[in-house]
């Protein structure tokens, strides 16, 4: 317990025979009365689990909802790792913690949130510009939150997923955590292992209720496809793939005649405990428990997995892989469903005994892992890409080179164009504001945002995480540019510099050429910027003509990227003047990207600072995160209605809602 001035010294008045030896307040559950009992004891205490008094329920951690009674208490998020005010609604603890926060493995029911964030803050006594203080993480998420249209978001969507919800909980997820990561920078920690904005993420969202496929389930998950990749376990958990955040099998009770039996699930297969991954279609997985002085015994997960080998229910099975800029220095890929063929026991490295499985993959599923390591192979020199017709599409315009790849029909390619890497205006324009740069000589950083005047000029907000990631979309984003004093390498400059991927155009089987990535491309990216010529608004009508349009970016249509985006996402974009792109003579990788009515692609408006003319750009980043040879695609927006008629064209791009036309 916490110890206070003088707390040993006791009045003469008390006594100290009715004193109690207590125990810390972690190792008791507090109990209190679900009605007022006047004549009943005011406090009782009882075991995590049961049984409990009558008229006593036990509160938030250490509760089990009732429906999920096998629940281990040991999942729940410990009460020193967020705050739970007194409505329910959780926030950040006060003291970073060293160890993970291991969120509930099942749903938290909805609680409403009847005190809002400025009366928690006239609360507290913090003022909402002191980004030390709690207050500022609570705002941001609440500001985040309320951006969704949550309402909408019912038991429903909770229990039974689809694409759409899951897409939905991904991107409030992804844009929660990188506002967490920004707030961490600011402070000036490190959000690492201390801090861990994922789970901090992943914990309010599970307490909200803004999650899907709660449901546990044996096979698929509705929603999620082979191949899509997760940077944290706790995404893989508010979507309802793989349950635990940290253990790596996760399992279930089933009912066989009276007695019930665990059954695994799904697994992680991470390689932390050497497994045997090399194959496409098969993996040897070791068990859990144990460690280097002790055997691995046939219970929990083991127990799961050795009980799913006697039933031959299947496995979902994801697929670790190395990958230095995430947090764990790993990345997850739902590789599909696998039934456990056979198990033994095998000895460790330091001679004590693991249980080892051999599962199998069904066949007959889309590819999963097995594009990673083709792709692998494909960079490595080790296999060739069929289908090549251009080894680099750029002509070296490029520092990453762009394959042109038709392995569908006998197409040798699209119509010439001349290959150039940026936006070309025919004639210097004004600049439509002043733009005088920044003097961050050693580069825009968190330390020297009180003075960097394009910083101020986003909003006071840094555009972009240190690693690159745009934190949150804006109507206009403000990039150092000729006129600042900091180098290339400023993290302000994110959009400058060429690709970052390696990408291919490809022939698709019925929308002409598309563009995709050999690399998978992280929510929030940078992907390239749409190249080409500037059309004076007066000659724009002339651009119009026979598949003319096919290379033509406007940029003064109306669009949502997504029905589920939050607000800033379907803000118009704040073009200073009307902007439209010729790509059909001079033009880039961005003229092969197609429609789609649920892109993973969407574009930004981006000004790089200039004092001597007009410097507007038109930037493409993810949306979501996109595996590996996945196309990619964005809006093409909306006409005036004077110029539907004559424009619509057949959409086929093969989404669930696809409106079936696009212009």
């Amino acid at each position: 317990m916490d110890h206070y001035p003088g707390e040993n010294s006791m009045p003469e008045t008390v006594d100290k025979t009715r004193v109690l030896d207590v125990k810390p307040i972690r190792c008791l559950l507090p109990i209190f009365p679900s009605s007022p009992n006047p004549q009943g004891a005011p406090f009782a205490c009882a075991p995590p689990t049961g049984p409990f008094p009558p008229g006593v329920s036990p509160f938030y951690p250490f509760f089990t909802p009732s429906d999920h009674s096998q629940t281990p208490i040991s999942n729940a998020v410990p009460i020193n790792s967020f705050r739970t005010t007194a409505n329910g609604t959780a926030g950040p603890s006060k003291r970073g913690r060293k160890k993970r926060v291991q969120p509930p493995q099942e749903a938290v029911e909805d609680i409403s949130d009847e005190e809002d964030t400025s009366q928690r803050r006239r609360r507290r006594g913090r003022p909402r510009g002191d980004v030390n203080s709690e207050v500022d993480t609570d705002a941001a998420v609440e500001d985040i939150l309320a951006s969704f249209n949550l309402v909408e978001f019912d038991s429903n969507r909770r229990t039974e997923g689809d694409k759409e919800s899951v897409a939905y909980v991904r991107l409030v997820f992804d844009l929660l955590r990188r506002k967490l990561t920004q707030i961490d920078e600011l402070r000036g920690e490190n959000p690492g292992a201390a801090r861990r904005p994922d789970l901090k993420a992943g914990t309010v969202l599970l307490h909200k209720g803004i999650r899907t496929n709660v449901k546990r389930r044996v096979g698929a998950v509705p929603g999620v496809e082979i191949g899509d990749i997760f940077f944290f376990r706790i995404e893989m958990c508010v979507v309802g793939l793989h349950a635990p955040s940290m253990s790596g099998i996760d399992y279930m009770s089933v009912r066989i005649g009276e007695n019930e039996e665990p059954i695994a699930v799904s697994i992680v297969a991470s390689g932390g405990y050497g497994d045997n991954d090399e194959d496409a279609d098969v993996l040897i997985y070791s068990g859990h428990g144990g460690n280097e002085n002790a055997d691995q015994k046939l219970e929990r997960g083991n127990l799961a997995l050795e009980k799913s080998l006697h039933r031959g229910n299947e496995v979902r099975v994801i697929r670790g892989i190395k990958e230095a800029n995430s947090y764990s220095a790993k990345i997850y890929v739902y590789d599909g469903l696998y039934k456990i063929q056979e198990s033994w026991i095998d000895k460790g490295k330091t001679g004590f005994s693991v249980f080892k499985y051999k599962l199998a993959r069904l066949p007959g599923q889309a590819a999963g892992w097995a594009t990673w390591k083709m792709i692998q192979q494909w960079k490595d020199g080790l296999i060739s890409r069929d289908g090549v017709i251009l080894p680099d599409l750029t002509s070296g315009a490029e520092k990453i080179p762009v394959s042109l790849v038709n392995d569908i029909d006998g197409e040798k390619g699209p119509s010439y164009f001349n290959y150039v890497p940026t936006l070309k205006y025919p004639r210097p324009l004004s600049p439509v504001e002043g733009s005088v740069g920044c003097f961050c000589h050693g580069g825009c950083t968190v330390g020297n945002a009180a003075s960097c005047t394009c910083h101020q000029k986003n909003g006071h907000d840094m555009v972009y995480l240190a690693n690159g990631i745009m934190v949150t979309p804006k109507v206009l984003i403000h990039e150092c540019g000729s006129s600042c004093q900091c180098p290339p390498t400023c993290r302000n400059r994110v959009s400058q510099g060429g690709l970052r991927v390696r990408l291919e155009v490809f022939r698709t089987r019925n929308k002409g050429w598309g563009l995709r990535s050999w690399d998978f491309i992280r929510a929030g990216s940078y992907i390239c910027e749409y190249a080409g010529e500037v059309v004076h608004e007066s000659l724009a009508d002339e651009l119009w003509g026979e598949n003319e349009e096919d290379y033509i970016f406007d940029a003064t249509r109306s669009y949502r990227p997504m029905e589920i985006m939050p607000a800033d996402f379907n803000e118009p974009a704040k073009m200073p003047f009307p902007m439209i792109i010729s790509a059909k003579t001079s033009g880039n990788v961005a003229r092969f990207m197609n429609h789609s009515c649920f892109p993973n692609v969407f574009w930004q408006p981006v000004s790089r600072q200039n004092d001597k003319e007009c410097d507007l750009h038109i930037v493409f980043y993810a949306i979501k995160h996109i595996p590996p040879m996945t196309e990619l695609t964005y809006n093409y927006g909306m006409v005036t209605p004077e110029e539907s008629n004559q424009r619509r064209k057949t959409c086929f791009c093969g989404a669930e809602k696809c409106r079936g036309y696009f212009y």
